[in-house]
């Protein structure tokens, strides 16, 4: 692992102290989670921008989707 140094708010500071003390864990361990959660939801959100891209280059037709009805499991 390496140590890094960061320059944060004071007030982010105290509110992230408060999170770990109710957590039982550190400011180290808390901002690992913090960041592998943001890296994640950057990931996601590329992936529908690129989906989103997609269907409007290639909009769904209309009736495209309903041949797949039949196949639907309704749980009825």
């Amino acid at each position: 692992m390496k140590t890094v140094q960061m320059t944060l708010d004071d007030e982010l500071v105290d509110a992230v102290d408060k999170v770990v003390k109710k957590l039982k864990t550190t400011r180290s361990a808390f901002t690992r989670q913090a960041l592998r959660e943001a890296i994640n939801q950057v990931k996601f959100n590329k992936v529908e921008m690129k989906h989103k891209r997609g269907y409007e280059r290639n909009p769904v037709k209309k009736l495209e989707l309903c041949v797949w009805e039949s196949e639907q499991e309704w749980g009825h």
